[in-house]
């Protein structure tokens, strides 16, 4: 049962369509990545899957409910949460307090937040908490986000996605960046939360997607060109072909 899925979806930007009419469908509870060169649009897509931007044209639909131009803010309150390319923490900020703002941004409504301080809202905390026991940061927790290593920023990157208490996890290359043993870290994370979340992966790094995904779909100048298992895919002429002139896999 598809639990999120894209029908004819279209963005251009003036004479360019960055993705040309995509029509997918992602499985509740499996990991599906996208794969594709450089520029084949796999983040114009993630933004349009979390209302960053709106279509051009085509519809998005989440668990049965057209959402298509619904705002990112919403997004998210629907269950969808994402991490992106480049590290967006708040620098000064304790790991824990990073995640406690999405941790309570997804959850009861504001009312009160003049009036109390954030450690005042228990459930909030403990769902911040257990984000960060999740990626292995608990320890961590009242470190400023600053001192940590650059993969440590991509493991809290992840807690905040978690602390949203997402239905779809969509991770746009979660290993960019990362050194040979914080990358197989990483990966150990995917892996931890493959069947509790349904997950989007986009990675560049090719041995990861086979290793980890349930179904591939390739992008090539904004359209899907093949879908299929990661054997299906590894054996594809047309995926070879598209690969030639990108990035190398």
């Amino acid at each position: 049962m598809a639990l999120l899925e894209t029908d004819g979806l279209t963005k251009s930007f003036g004479a360019l369509t960055a993705v040309n009419g995509v029509s997918l469908r992602i499985e509740a509870g499996k990991l599906h990545s996208i794969i594709g060169p450089n520029g084949a649009g796999k983040t114009t897509l993630f933004n349009l899957l979390t209302g960053t931007f709106p279509p051009t044209s085509g519809t998005i639909v989440f668990d049965g409910k057209d959402i298509t131009g619904t705002p990112a803010a919403r997004i998210a309150h629907l269950g969808l949460a994402r991490s992106y390319q480049r590290t967006t923490v708040f620098p000064a900020f304790s790991l824990l307090d990073n995640v406690w703002v999405a941790a309570f941004a997804t959850s009861r409504p504001w009312k009160g937040l003049l009036f109390k301080n954030a450690h005042e809202y228990p459930q909030v905390v403990e769902r911040a908490r257990a984000a960060l026991s999740d990626v292995g940061l608990l320890s961590k927790a009242e470190v400023p986000a600053k001192q940590i290593s650059h993969g440590e920023l991509r493991q809290l990157e992840l807690a905040i996605a978690l602390a949203a208490a997402p239905r779809v996890l969509l991770l746009d290359e979660p290993a960019a960046g990362l050194s040979p043993d914080e990358t197989r870290k990483m990966v150990a994370l995917v892996r931890a939360l493959k069947g509790r979340y349904t997950i989007v992966l986009i990675e560049h790094k090719i041995d990861i997607i086979m290793s980890v995904s349930d179904r591939i779909s390739v992008m090539h100048f904004g359209s899907l060109i093949a879908e299929g298992t990661p054997e299906e895919i590894q054996r594809n002429p047309e995926v070879r072909r598209a690969y030639l002139g990108g990035v190398a896999a």
